[in-house]
């Protein structure tokens, strides 16, 4: 995927993660409930009985969100440079790896760091530094 710097505004930017930690502050105040997507999805996989209705309206909600967007505006088209073996090993080591880390960077950066939580800190800090060394090794040692 690339980035258009040129069309990068910081303003968007802040509005976007603005929106983002007003919507995970208000879940947790009205609700008592984290929005860390691995949290909300493992509950409709594991179903406890009048629980299923907020986390289905919460997955409609974030997949039907661009759908409504894309209404109104042009969605950007990604450019993945990667073979498709590549993207379902990627996708498996992220699911084994939100499983071991007890959630996603979503639940544990967003969601964890805002509660002062210590396990989100360890855990967003393994993220981003796993994020380093893997963009630097790829791109820099593999050449990739």
């Amino acid at each position: 995927m690339t980035i258009a710097w040129n069309e990068f505004t910081p303003w968007s930017a802040l509005a976007g993660g603005m929106l983002i930690g007003a919507a995970v502050a208000m879940f947790v105040l009205l609700n008592g409930r984290i929005a860390g997507i691995s949290g909300v999805m493992g509950g409709l996989l594991r179903p406890l009985r009048g629980d299923v209705g907020w986390r289905a309206a919460f997955v409609i909600g974030l997949v039907g969100a661009p759908a409504v967007y894309a209404l109104f505006a042009r969605l950007p088209l990604p450019r993945i440079d990667a073979q498709a073996g590549a993207l379902v090993a990627a996708g498996l080591m992220v699911g084994i790896g939100t499983r071991y880390g007890s959630g996603c960077t979503s639940g544990h950066g967003v969601c964890g760091l805002a509660r002062l939580s210590p396990r989100s800190l360890v855990a967003t800090a393994a993220f981003m530094g796993a994020g380093f060394v893997t963009v630097f090794a790829t791109r820099h040692l593999f050449g990739i």
